[in-house]
Parts: C-alpha cells; structure tokens; sequence
C-alpha cells in the first residue's frame, strides 16, 4: 500500500502485516517506530494519481450524447490534448 503521511498509523500498519502487505508510507515527525520506506515506489503513486485523474477527465467523453462520428472525434482530440 503507498499512502501519504496521514496513513502512518500502528493500526494500519499491524492492518497490512497481518494480510501479507507492505506499507510504503512516509515516516511522520511523530512517528517512534522504524520503517522501510522506498521513495522511488512513493514517486511512482503519482503515476496512479495522473492516470485516475485522466480517467475523470474523459468522463465527459463516454456521456457525450451526440453521436455524429465527425463530432465524437473532435471531443475525442480535445481530451487527449
């Protein structure tokens, strides 16, 4: 699981152990414990977010109602643009 700082919690982590999960969350200044944390695998749930967000993006897309094929491809352009 890759989450932000607000997720470093004991009872998340002991959550995740118990199912076989690794937990790559950043350490909070609080946080007492010491934990494996890989920061390229953190960078990499940007990658997720941006694909999620693009996905909302051509929402508008799958509900376009007018289904001229001319007009279809210029909604189309527009949102991968």
């Amino acid at each position: 699981m890759i989450a932000d700082k607000a997720y470093d919690t004991d009872g998340i982590r002991s959550f995740l152990a118990a199912r076989g999960t690794w937990a790559n969350t950043p350490p909070r200044s609080t946080s007492k414990g010491i934990f494996t944390f890989s920061r390229w695998v953190y960078c990499q749930r940007n990658l997720v977010e941006r694909f999620f967000s693009r996905i909302r993006q051509m929402r508008g897309l799958a509900t376009c109602y007018n289904r001229k094929p001319d007009y279809f491809l210029i909604a189309l352009k527009e949102t991968v643009a």
